[in-house]
């Protein structure tokens, strides 16, 4: 069965359509790996609404082309915007989070194919979805410390539920995972075989919720979720030095790994993600995590770092970042806190340098 997509209202970026009893909605950027802009939020939000009475049992999102879901936010406009003093960096995140609350508020359940690249909003247009499926060819990750930024959309709400330790290393390294370790840490539900994406649509266009699709998380084979009690000690509490040392010092291969990822990061970035992840951690809903990520957005994006990281792994492509801090230890405390503060809306944001 051939699926008839049209452009949305608000943008050809987003395609729509429906296939019997299932809505459909792409993200249609497939040479940016379907980037996230400005007008895309708001078009999948809107088309979220209009499907929800338009007697449907069910929305299907996924991505055009071969790549991936979504690569992420578009941060090259963003950092462009925040150097400029432009306010439209501002609106994105705005709207980009209104976005996700949707996907995780929609009355008709939204099933997210995840197949491919799944990073940064990427994750946050899915994670959120009633149905997660994901493949052996999914890439999963918040990678935000790379480049200055911390694991927004609302993603610090299940990175603090992962078991063990995985989450918060996940949140500081960035480290991407794999289909069958995302459905073990609970970031997906189903773990699919990419080949099977047409027969999945004709399930669910004849109103199968496809709740018997693929491997569940008892059934599917994690890394990931092995070394979750070995990576708790060492991830435990506020410090992110410590945890670095306790990182290099551990006698376990993936803690190595992980040690060299989170060094090679922002070190305010990761002092910013340790602290907004333990503050998720007692949140009692999705929203307060995304309300967490408005407050942080704008002063994280002012940030020098976000615009030095953006530019040395998207602009320039040297991958040499000169971040503000040398390492983890240089980082005030009090700075990072003051990002939190009440009232302050971000409090000791700075102008990109």
């Amino acid at each position: 069965m051939s699926d008839e997509l049209t452009p949305s209202a608000s943008t050809p970026d987003v395609l729509v359509g429906r296939r019997g009893r299932l809505g459909l909605v792409r993200l249609n950027r497939p040479r940016a790996i379907n980037a996230l802009t400005t007008p895309m939020v708001v078009a999948v939000a809107e088309e979220l609404e209009r499907l929800a009475t338009a007697g449907v049992d069910a929305i299907w999102l996924d991505g055009a082309g071969e790549r991936g879901l979504c690569a992420g936010g578009d941060v090259r406009a963003v950092r462009e915007a925040a150097l400029a003093g432009d306010a439209s960096g501002a609106e994105f995140f705005e709207r980009e989070y209104a976005m996700d609350a949707a996907v995780a508020a929609s009355p008709v359940p939204v099933v997210a194919w995840m197949d491919g690249v799944v990073m940064g909003g990427g994750v946050g247009v899915s994670v959120h979805a009633q149905r997660r499926l994901v493949t052996e060819r999914t890439r999963l990750a918040m990678p935000e410390t790379v480049i200055g930024f911390f694991p927004d959309v609302g993603a610090l709400w299940w990175l603090s539920r992962c078991p063990g330790g995985t989450g918060t290393a996940l949140a500081l390294s960035g480290t991407p995972v794999g289909g069958a370790d995302a459905v073990a840490l609970g970031l997906a539900d189903q773990l699919v075989g990419s080949a099977e994406r047409e027969e999945l649509l004709d399930r669910a266009a004849e109103g199968d919720d496809l709740g018997t699709a693929g491997l569940g998380a008892e059934d599917v084979r994690s890394p990931w979720l092995d070394a979750a009690a070995a990576l708790e000690p060492l991830v435990a509490g506020d410090d992110p030095a410590l945890v670095l040392q306790r990182l290099r010092a551990a006698d376990h291969p993936l803690a190595h790994r992980l040690a060299e990822e989170v060094a090679s990061r922002s070190p305010w970035a990761v002092a910013v993600t340790l602290a907004a992840l333990r503050r998720a951690e007692r949140m009692t809903s999705l929203q307060q995590v995304l309300d967490q990520d408005r407050r942080l957005a704008v002063p994280m994006a002012s940030h020098p770092d976000f615009a030095e990281g953006v530019r040395a792994q998207l602009v320039d492509k040297d991958r040499a970042p000169r971040w503000q801090h040398p390492d983890l230890s240089s980082v005030d405390p009090a700075e990072v806190e003051a990002l939190f503060a009440p009232g302050t809306d971000g409090g000791a944001a700075h102008a990109p340098g």
